[in-house]
């Protein structure tokens, strides 16, 4: 929940398969003891894709704003409340692409695009306003001590006066985990500057996908009795993380950010490999798979077919994240 509302109210290989996939799996934690920590750095651009092409200027632009916010923490925010859609109405009376209330858009929404009006529906004038009125807290409560970006957030979630009462990020159970919800998913929209750790639990999720292998597709499926154990692809990916304590959004499009996104050359068994005809927008997604090296994965590929390995290097390879349990549940339940 926001101020605004508070205040006002992811084949041919197939007969080697298990024994390849059990040394990828092993390989999994000899890797994990040589990488560098994650991604950092004050300017944070946009991973590829992670913010549809349309949008992608826009955010880009106002995410810079001011030094409370980056493009990354803009797209984290834009995600959380609409998951990017312009068209978004909630019970509470938030629209468009940032939910403002019609109270707090007046006050605070801007003519963004230079045309005369301030509409909320257009995302021109809702994405400028959003970052607008991030940095109007950060303003508020610049000279509260900590940092500042969470400080914002926090005012952004419980009022700017909370934030100034307490010093700092409140202790309410409700804004920090606001706070700590936006910046993880900041990760998932952010490129990575560095190499990214490997998810502790990905050889669990491989396990378990191994042993579906051969199993029939069903459109919809997520391995219940009733479904006959059968699953689609993020299906077989939500499950497969789900044995390991992780638990995934149901659809492709939203698994893609339950983590940073390494690079096709940095890739390792385990990450969630994505594809879509739309290479600009991962709202767009259509498909994934469990990678597990040598540039092939574990995916449940469509009626007819069973769950097998296939390459991944194809014209509608998107790219791939690698999940982490704070990046998972950071991701809204709905979007």
């Amino acid at each position: 929940m926001t101020v605004r509302k508070a205040w006002l109210v992811a084949g041919a290989v197939l007969g080697a398969g298990l024994s390849f996939v059990m040394l990828l799996v092993v390989g999994v934690y000899v890797v994990a003891g040589n990488l560098a920590n994650g991604v950092g750095g004050a300017t944070r651009a946009l991973a590829k894709g992670a913010v549809p092409a349309a949008y992608q200027p826009l955010v880009q632009k106002w995410g810079n704003l001011c030094p409370a916010i980056n493009p990354a923490l803009l797209a984290a925010q834009l995600y959380q409340e609409s998951g990017f859609n312009p068209k978004a109405q909630s019970a509470a009376a938030a629209q468009g692409i940032a939910q403002f209330i019609p109270g707090t858009w007046a006050t605070h929404g801007v003519d963004g695009d230079g045309d005369g009006d301030k509409d909320v529906w257009d995302p021109n004038d809702a994405i400028p306003s959003a970052a607008s009125y991030d940095c109007s807290l950060a303003s508020y409560v610049k000279d509260v001590p900590g940092n500042i970006t969470e400080n914002m957030l926090a005012s952004y979630n419980a009022g700017a006066y909370a934030v100034i009462k307490y010093g700092g990020v409140p202790p309410y159970k409700e804004t920090q985990n606001y706070v700590k919800t936006i910046t993880t998913l900041e990760e998932s929209f952010a490129a990575p500057t560095r190499r990214v750790d490997p998810s502790q639990q990905a050889a669990g999720a491989i396990y378990y996908a191994q042993k579906k292998l051969g199993t029939p597709y069903l459109w919809g499926g997520t391995g219940t009795a009733e479904q006959g154990g059968r699953f689609d692809c993020s299906g077989l990916t939500q499950a497969s993380y789900a044995t390991v304590g992780i638990t995934l959004p149901r659809v492709a499009n939203d698994q893609y950010n339950a983590g940073p996104h390494p690079a096709r050359s940095e890739l390792l068994p385990g990450d969630l490999v994505f594809f879509s005809k739309d290479l600009g927008n991962s709202r767009a997604i259509h498909h994934v798979g469990i990678y597990v090296g040598g540039g092939y994965m574990i995916d449940a590929p469509r009626t007819g077919a069973v769950i097998r390995f296939d390459p991944i290097d194809t014209s509608e390879y998107f790219g791939a994240t690698r999940v982490t349990e704070d990046g998972a549940k950071a991701l809204p339940t709905t979007v």
